[in-house]
């Protein structure tokens, strides 16, 4: 799909853009965001992840206009269709497609994902006629498990095409499709496996504690700011780790997802993020260290499960 070994995530465009309003709370501006972009692509960061759910359209649209002057070939754009919003027409996911492809001003996406598993049989074979025409390139699934997974596998097998990715929560705090299996079966079949919320919204970047909690009125503070007392320890570790290499402990983080095998999928809303991705991907962490962290994680003993996923 693309040779960086992160992708950039775009769920908090979604919002308006004013500080502690919608889901991250995050403060945005167009010329910001186009910052981004530049710092983006100039650091070879062309993959970019977004979805209708993420403000209802919101961050297609501004996505699109931040890319605005960038030759196609010149980036990846991987969105989804959320049966949950599925309209009652007679081909939902084509339908979904087209809004997509119209926000985001282009005639096909690269990486085009189911976005939870609704109902595998019914949404799966709806993509087939799209991979056909080339208006998506490659299928993913999102949010499955892997049952899910090997059914939305073999419904397009039958048509010659296959699941290229997976993308689930994972994290340090989050590990269920390791657990799972997920994380070896996508290895074994050569299956991109895109990890979100590594930073677990914040909550790991190091940046936020008992007495500096997440932006108040964000949904984001009213699941983790009563978490924090619980992190410390695993933050303060990683601010250890990080700074023994000139890096944050959103940095080590990142490191650990990509030590594990997969593709993060990193929130960026300034420029300033980008440098941190730069660094995460030369740090390699000793596997004393990714030990060390995880059972720190594991002794932090909290349940970051978001409310749409179901067990792995």
């Amino acid at each position: 799909m693309t040779s960086k070994t992160v992708a950039l995530g775009t769920w908090a465009w979604g919002d308006s853009g004013e500080t502690g309003d919608g889901y991250f709370g995050s403060q945005l501006t167009a010329s910001g965001l186009r910052e981004v972009v530049e710092k983006a692509h100039a650091n070879g960061f062309t993959l970019w992840d977004t979805a209708v759910v993420y403000g209802m359209g919101r961050s297609e649209t501004v996505l699109a206009q931040a890319l605005k002057g960038y030759a196609r070939s010149e980036y990846q754009l991987s969105t989804k269709f959320t049966p949950q919003i599925a309209g009652d027409g007679d081909n939902p996911v084509a339908d979904m497609l087209e809004q997509s492809l119209d926000r985001l001003g282009t005639d096909y996406v690269d990486l085009y994902w189911i976005h939870n598993p609704a109902d595998v049989a019914r949404w799966t074979p709806l993509l087939i006629p799209l991979l056909r025409s080339g208006r998506i390139k490659q299928v993913g699934v999102s949010n499955h498990n892997r049952k899910e997974i090997a059914l939305a596998d073999q419904i397009l097998g039958e048509a010659g095409f296959r699941v290229e990715a997976v993308q689930n929560h994972y994290s340090l705090l989050y590990r269920n499709s390791e657990r799972a299996g997920i994380l070896e079966h996508c290895r074994e079949h050569d299956v991109q496996f895109f990890s979100y919320m590594v930073l677990e919204q914040g909550a790991l970047t190091g940046k936020y504690s008992p007495t500096r909690p997440l932006p108040a009125g964000s949904s984001r503070a009213a699941v983790y700011n009563d978490l924090l007392p619980r992190l410390q320890a695993l933050t303060d570790r990683m601010g250890a780790i990080g700074a023994d290499r000139d890096a944050s402990a959103a940095d080590v983080a990142t490191a650990w997802a990509i030590a594990k095998g997969t593709t993060p999928i990193i929130g960026v809303t300034k420029a300033g993020y980008l440098d941190g991705l730069v660094r995460a991907q030369g740090i390699a962490l000793a596997d004393e260290e990714i030990a060390e962290l995880e059972s720190l994680a594991d002794a932090a003993d909290v349940d970051t499960r978001g409310s749409w996923e179901h067990d792995m």
